[in-house]
C-alpha cells in the first residue's frame, strides 16, 4: 500500500486528529493510537469511533507518568510521523513536543492540528468547530436573509483542517526524502475554514465587499440553485451562456435564450427574480426526477436533493465502494466509509476494526524490548492499561 512503509504516532482525539490519521491508515500507514486512560472519546457512539478509529493500533499511556513519557519518546524514536491535536502548550509541558523529539529523531515530521493556531492571540482558546464556523465567516455566507447565519450540517472545519494536515504530512515526508530532515506540520480549524473560503474570499480581498447570505443560489452565477418542480425540489447549475441556451430549449421555452434580460450571464445575475419566475412556472409542469433526466440528456447540470437514505440507494454512490463493512468485538458487524480517492494499482483499503483500547499495548512494548515482568510491572504501576471487554 503507498504508506506501508511509514510509522505514525496518533496522539489525537474528538475528530480533526482522528481524521488525519484515518486517511493515513486507510493508505497503509501503520497508525498507533496512543490513548489516555480512561479516554473521554471513546464515550461517543460505537459508529462514530467506529469509522474514525479503524485500520488503527491502540496502546493505553499514561503520559502524566515520567515512565509514560519514557515509552512515548521510544516510540516517537522509531516514528516517521508524530500527530498531535493538544492545545498549543501541553506537548511542551509533557516533553514531547517538536524540539524535544526532533533531537532524537531528526528526520521526524511532526504534524500539530489546533483550534486556533500554535500562535497568535487566541492560541490557548478551546477549538471547537461550531465556534470556527462562526469566526471563519462561513456562517455569514450559508442561509437567507431571514435564516442566517447557519451552521454547515457536519464538522466542516475539523475535516478540513485532517484532511490539510494529512497533505502536509505527505509533502513533508516527499521532501524529507530529498534533504533527510523532518519539520513541522501545523494547520488549524480557523485556517482551514478561511483558507477554503474560495471567490467568497477573492470576492471581498479584491473588491472590499462583503458577500452577503443567498440561501440556495449561487452568488455570481444565475440561475444556479434550487427550484421546484411538480412534486418537490431539484438542483439546476446553469454555468454558461450556452448551457442557458440548452436549457431553455430543454424547457421548451426556446424564446427565453435570447431575450436581452437573460442572454448573458450578468444579465440574468441582475435579473435573477423575474427570471426565476419564468423557469419555476415551466418546471412546475413535471416532476422533480423527470426533469433531471431531460436536462442531463440535454447536457444540462441537474440533480435531485436526497435524503441520506436515498443517496446511499443511488446507483452512483453503490458503484463507488465508499461503504465498508467490518465486525467489532463488542460492536458486532458495522459500517464505515472509505476515503473517497482511488489510487488503480495501491488502492486505500479499510480492513481492520477499531481497535479496543489498550489491545496493542502488550505487542507495543514487546517491540521495544520489554520482558513480560516488565510490562506487568507497567500495568501495575499504571503507566499502561490493556484492553477490556
Amino acid at each position: 500500500m503507498p504508506l506501508s512503509r511509514y510509522r505514525v504516532i496518533d496522539l489525537t482525539t474528538v475528530r480533526s486528529g482522528p481524521t488525519c490519521t484515518k486517511i493515513l491508515a486507510d493508505l497503509g500507514a501503520d497508525v498507533l493510537r496512543v490513548e489516555r486512560p480512561g479516554d473521554s472519546g471513546r464515550d461517543r457512539v460505537f459508529f462514530d469511533q467506529g469509522d474514525l478509529q479503524r485500520n488503527k493500533k491502540s496502546l493505553v499511556l499514561n503520559l502524566q507518568h515520567p515512565k509514560g513519557v519514557e515509552i512515548l519518546r521510544a516510540l516517537a524514536l522509531r516514528a516517521d510521523v508524530v500527530v498531535e491535536n493538544y492545545r498549543p502548550d501541553v506537548k511542551h509541558r509533557l516533553g514531547i513536543d517538536y524540539d524535544s523529539l526532533s533531537r532524537e529523531n531528526p528526520r521526524l515530521v511532526y504534524a500539530s492540528i489546533s483550534g486556533f493556531g500554535q500562535s497568535g492571540p487566541y492560541r490557548d482558546r478551546p477549538g471547537y468547530d461550531q465556534i470556527v464556523q462562526g469566526m471563519s465567516g462561513l456562517m455569514s455566507l450559508t442561509g437567507t436573509d431571514e435564516t442566517a447565519p447557519l451552521r454547515i450540517g457536519i464538522p466542516i472545519g475539523d475535516l478540513l483542517a485532517g484532511y490539510f494536515a494529512a497533505l502536509g504530512i505527505l509533502a513533508a515526508l516527499i521532501e524529507r526524502e530529498r534533504s533527510g530532515q523532518g519539520q513541522r506540520v501545523e494547520t488549524s480549524l480557523l485556517e482551514a475554514l478561511v483558507g477554503s473560503l474560495s471567490f467568497q474570499a477573492a470576492r471581498y480581498l479584491n473588491t472590499a465587499e462583503v458577500p452577503p447570505p443567498v440561501g440556495n443560489h449561487h452568488p455570481l452565477t444565475a440561475p444556479m440553485g434550487v427550484y421546484r418542480a411538480k412534486d418537490g425540489h431539484l438542483n439546476l447549475a446553469v454555468g454558461n451562456d450556452d448551457m442557458w441556451g440548452r436549457f431553455c430549449r430543454a424547457l421548451g421555452l426556446p424564446e427565453l435564450a435570447d431575450d436581452p434580460r437573460f442572454a448573458k450571464a450578468a444579465a440574468r445575475l441582475k435579473h435573477r427574480a423575474a427570471m426565476d419566475e419564468i423557469l419555476e412556472a415551466a418546471l412546475a409542469k413535471k416532476p422533480a426526477t423527470e426533469w433531471v433526466e431531460l436536462l442531463n440528456a440535454a447536457g444540462v447540470a441537474g440533480g435531485p436533493i436526497y435524503t441520506l437514505d436515498q443517496v446511499f440507494a443511488d446507483p452512483q454512490v453503490v458503484q463507488s465502494g465508499l461503504v465498508h463493512e467490518l465486525t467489532h468485538p463488542l460492536w458486532g458487524l458495522h459500517k464505515v466509509m472509505g476515503v473517497p480517492v482511488h489510487l488503480h494499482r495501491t488502492p486505500a483499503r479499510v480492513t481492520t476494526a477499531a481497535p479496543l483500547p489498550g489491545a496493542h499495548t502488550r505487542e507495543v512494548l514487546e517491540q521495544l524490548g520489554c520482558s513480560v515482568d516488565m510490562i506487568d510491572a507497567l500495568l501495575a504501576d499504571g503507566v499502561v492499561e490493556e484492553a477490556k471487554r
